[in-house]
């Protein structure tokens, strides 16, 4: 008779706090929003209404044009994010795992310092600096004769999103830099010493040999990046306040779904259409990352070593 296969409680007993407070903090707020997003205030009574909450926020006038704005705005946060951050991380990444690079520690421990500032000093330092009043911004784009290109970047409708996308990159490059030159140190060693024997060196091992080797982790950032940039919230909160200006131009998803259920000055809350906005906003990330899942990450396993 073959012996019974000792049960290994431990596993459970390990999972268990991580689960516990997973599901106290996750689990039940996310269940505990999609419910409340099927309810509706008629008086003092709470009345089911079904899907009728995304049916107002989808077609009404007086909210489908704020949430498709925000929308908007919220895929042009992510798309500077994508096509200036994430390249710029790479670089940095190939940069720094060159062995010749002198005090590559220094420059990493550098551009990495501000993912760990606080967003409010984040926003409240730029201000000061881009401020036309009292902003040194001016005074250095004189001192190398372009003063003629400054403009009041967060005063105007069709530069404030663009600035605060630029703003938020300088902050989180260090990630993705870091993400990908630890992707590029893991890359076996005999793989360079095959490709330098073929003659390849320099950017040209990067470009045939590492860069097709370090695509799962890019992908990973750009969900990274998807995910990020569609819970935003504090640098434009911290920035433009809550109403988002000039003229709502900043406006996400985030802080829309902030006013809506806290009110914001005479606007009074309505947590209903609000957990309706979040619940819009789990669905948008739920596709992105199935889509990233199911349709991009299974053609990057053959890159995988």
């Amino acid at each position: 008779m073959a012996a019974r296969k000792p049960v290994r409680w431990h596993i459970g007993v390990f999972l268990a706090p991580a689960v516990l407070v997973y599901t106290a903090i996750m689990i039940i707020p996310l269940f505990g929003t999609l419910n409340l997003s099927l309810y509706n205030l008629d008086g003092q009574n709470r009345i089911f209404v079904g899907l009728a909450n995304f049916v107002t926020l989808f077609g009404d006038p007086r909210w489908s044009g704020a949430f498709w704005n925000a929308l908007y705005n919220n895929f042009w946060f992510f798309l500077i994010h994508m096509i200036v951050q994430n390249p710029i991380g790479i670089l940095l990444a190939a940069l720094l795992s060159s062995p010749k690079l002198r005090m590559s520690a220094f420059y990493r421990t550098a551009i990495f310092i501000p993912t760990i500032l606080s967003f409010v000093i984040v926003g409240f330092v730029w201000k000061l600096i881009l401020s036309p009043i009292w902003g040194i911004a001016p005074g250095m784009l004189d001192a190398v004769g372009l003063k003629a290109l400054f403009a009041p970047w967060l005063g105007k409708e069709e530069y404030a999103l663009t600035t605060l996308a630029l703003i938020s990159v300088w902050q989180f490059v260090g990630i993705p830099m870091m993400l990908i030159y630890a992707a590029l140190l893991s890359i076996p060693d005999d793989v360079i010493e095959a490709a330098e024997m073929d003659g390849l060196g320099g950017w040209a091992q990067f470009w045939k040999i590492k860069l097709p080797l370090i695509l799962p982790s890019i992908g990973i950032i750009s969900i990274l990046t998807f995910v990020g940039n569609f819970n935003a919230f504090d640098l434009i909160y911290v920035a433009q306040g809550a109403l988002a200006g000039p003229d709502f131009s900043t406006d996400i998803l985030g802080t829309f779904l902030y006013r809506t259920f806290f009110g914001f000055q005479l606007q009074l809350g309505d947590p209903h259409m609000g957990a309706a906005i979040a619940t819009a906003m789990f669905g948008i990330i739920l596709v992105g990352v199935c889509l990233y899942l199911f349709g991009i990450q299974t053609r990057l396993r053959r890159y995988q070593f």
